[in-house]
């Protein structure tokens, strides 16, 4: 009974110290994330305004006559 206790008494300890690993890996996957969709939003932005740039240019260039 002391031995299954102590194997237990382990196995605790072991989950308890990986939850901590895996909060701390969430949270830093969390952040990563965080900082990928800012990223992801301002590469949207200017692609859509070299967009409209390009856009804007187009119109100003004569018709190809041929």
């Amino acid at each position: 009974m002391e031995d299954e206790l102590t194997a237990l008494e382990t196995k605790l300890a072991l989950l308890i110290q990986v939850n901590g690993q895996l909060r701390a890996e969430n949270q830093q996957l969390r952040q990563e994330l965080a900082h990928a969709l800012s990223s992801n939003r301002q590469f949207s932005e200017k692609m859509n305004k070299a967009k409209a740039r390009l856009e804007k240019l187009l119109v100003t260039l004569p018709e190809n006559q041929t």
